[in-house]
């Protein structure tokens, strides 16, 4: 990295989709790790927590050597054979230092760098141009390669776009004002991340208790759908999207329903099992490959649901 400035990445806000779309720009979100790429006489990748990441992905160090050289933005992705990326394949490769498993990994989950900024080149800082100006500079620049590229800006509404995303199963997607300059280290609405969130009924059977502020509460609820067969299948925890309010209310409703063992199959410490009668609903990222709802969120009981009814929802 001699010569380059560091920087600290930029965050996109969450946020509803833009109205005026001739002022902005759209991405696929990919679902992956976001990583600095400095670009000199060799690689360096640094990760979101400012950490050297680069010898955990040696399949990217041919993006080096560069005159001048040059800072990018972008995220490591793996693909499925689908084409979409997923996170859950990235978890045995995000702390594995060791060279010799490294090599074996990166043969088994080749990764894919996804560059999508361009912070800097030579001497000269970028982070002050608008976002529209850096990309074309990034676009004539051109890096690709077998495991590195730009991905292309999406085209039409951004209302159009999100739909188009939801179809082909996206996380979603970026919403990037084309005056933006680009802000190190700050998380801000001038990017905008619009995500694809499904939804699944789920049966409640249990609930660990709370630490820190839900000390003497409930920290998380278990929860579980019926299987193909007919079976309550665990699909784990939601510990996210409750009020105050709800979280004494299913504490009330629990209470009766106690109950010494569980009615599923589920390796939990310190749980506490309920008969599966309570039926909710969460908002959830996507099914993982073991069965488990990603990225869940309680939206709220459903007492109009009957438990023996609740299934596992088909992907649409």
């Amino acid at each position: 990295m001699t010569g380059l400035p560091r920087y600290a990445p930029m965050s996109a806000a969450a946020g509803p989709l833009p109205h005026d779309d001739d002022r902005w720009s759209y991405e696929v979100k990919f679902d992956g790790i976001r990583a600095l790429a400095y670009v000199g006489a060799d690689l360096r990748l640094i990760s979101r927590n400012d950490k050297d990441i680069t010898a955990a992905w040696p399949e990217l160090a041919d993006l080096a050597p560069a005159d001048p050289p040059f800072v990018l933005d972008g995220e490591i992705v793996t693909f499925r054979p689908d084409g979409r990326t997923s996170f859950e394949a990235l978890q045995p490769r995000m702390h594995q230092r060791h060279p010799g498993l490294i090599r074996t990994l990166t043969a088994t989950v080749p990764a894919t760098y996804l560059i999508f900024d361009l912070l800097h080149i030579g001497d000269r800082s970028l982070i002050d141009l608008p976002y529209a100006r850096r990309r074309r500079l990034l676009e004539q620049l051109d890096p690709h390669g077998p495991h590195w590229r730009v991905p292309p800006r999406l085209t039409g509404s951004g209302e159009r776009v999100l739909a188009e995303s939801a179809k082909l199963g996206l996380e979603g997607i970026l919403c990037k004002r084309l005056d933006s300059p680009y802000l190190p280290g700050r998380r801000s609405p001038l990017w905008t991340k619009v995500k694809n969130v499904r939804d699944q009924e789920v049966v409640i059977v249990g609930w660990r208790p709370g630490a820190g502020r839900r000390e003497g509460r409930i920290g998380s609820l278990l929860m579980a759908v019926h299987d193909r067969r007919g079976e309550l299948t665990y699909i784990g925890n939601v510990g996210t999207g409750f009020t105050r309010r709800m979280l004494d209310d299913l504490a009330a409703a629990l209470r009766p329903l106690r109950r010494d063992d569980p009615a599923v199959a589920a390796d939990v410490a310190d749980a506490v099992w309920v008969e599966p009668r309570l039926v909710g609903e969460v908002s959830f990222a996507e099914w993982t490959g073991d069965g488990r709802l990603r990225h869940p969120s309680w939206r709220g009981l459903r007492p109009d649901k009957a438990a023996d009814d609740v299934v596992r929802e088909p992907r649409t």
